[in-house]
């Protein structure tokens, strides 16, 4: 396949993203010699204009913060996922010039958890209540969980949390930042925080033997309850690991080629450092 076609990642800042890294390995793994992957900083009022400037050579966009709920409106169809979280960070342009919403992050937590060995019904805690907490409850239903614990700073965003709980069947508690640590003892514990907010619980965290603690960050690595995770026994999943997770769907919308995803993780593992196992 030579036929010239692009792809980027859309969002402000924008510069600092290893999403191109992981595409262009994966195009050049998969033989398609004429496409490419891009940034493109773009801020959520200038979304609708900048995608609908684009031309027929536009295969996606991969699209991350300030702009994955804004996405929602420019698609002429979304996905049943996308839609129950309220926010997508895919785009796909399809022939006849419309766009299609989907959000890869949920299926991409999915797929990484059920690697970790997380069983049905699993206990969950997320830290956190922005977009990435988003796709955790997505994760979670799709895992079986019928209640998830949400702790955050703020008691609004949690309620801003319960229309996607709802939609997606999972009954919200929510708990103070205050008393975090005291929930780090679930199953599965998922932290979508800034870089820095989690590092205090390291101390006090009460880890369940054999839990699952995954991190949406990835630098710096690992983070302290990271790593206070894994010295405890758990299993433990980086932001890394779901920035792969979660490219493959993207790379395989865009092209409908099956992702090499092998290739894909070792140019990320290259480019910083750290070994990321492909879950397959």
């Amino acid at each position: 396949m030579t036929t010239p076609r692009r792809a980027a990642v859309v969002g402000k800042p924008i510069s600092h993203s290893l999403s191109p890294v992981i595409h262009n390995a994966g195009y050049a793994a998969a033989g398609l010699s004429g496409w490419s992957y891009t940034t493109i900083e773009c801020a959520e009022a200038e979304l609708p204009a900048m995608v609908a400037g684009l031309g027929p050579e536009w295969a996606g966009l991969s699209v991350t913060m300030p702009c994955k709920e804004a996405t929602l409106a420019l698609a002429a169809e979304v996905s049943p996922v996308a839609t129950a979280m309220g926010a997508a960070n895919t785009l796909v342009h399809r022939p006849d010039g419309s766009w299609y919403a989907d959000n890869t992050d949920a299926a991409g937590m999915v797929e990484l958890l059920a690697a970790a060995d997380v069983r049905p019904g699993a206990r969950v805690t997320v830290l956190g209540a922005g977009g990435t907490g988003r796709a955790a409850l997505a994760a979670a239903a799709r895992l079986g969980s019928g209640t998830v614990t949400v702790v955050a700073r703020r008691a609004s965003a949690i309620d801003e949390l319960r229309p996607a709980a709802d939609a997606l069947g999972l009954t919200l508690a929510g708990a103070d930042w205050a008393d975090a640590a005291g929930h780090t003892d679930a199953d599965v514990v998922v932290s979508t925080v800034p870089k820095g907010v989690a590092d205090p619980l390291a101390a006090d965290a009460r880890w369940k033997p054999g839990a699952v603690y995954f991190d949406a960050l990835y630098d710096p690595w690992p983070t302290p309850l990271a790593a206070s995770a894994g010295a405890a026994g758990c299993r433990v999943v980086s932001g890394l690991d779901l920035l792969v997770a979660q490219a493959v769907g993207q790379f395989e919308h865009f092209t409908g080629v099956r992702a090499p995803v092998p290739a894909m993780a070792a140019a990320l593992s290259a480019e910083v450092g750290i070994e990321i196992r492909p879950v397959r």
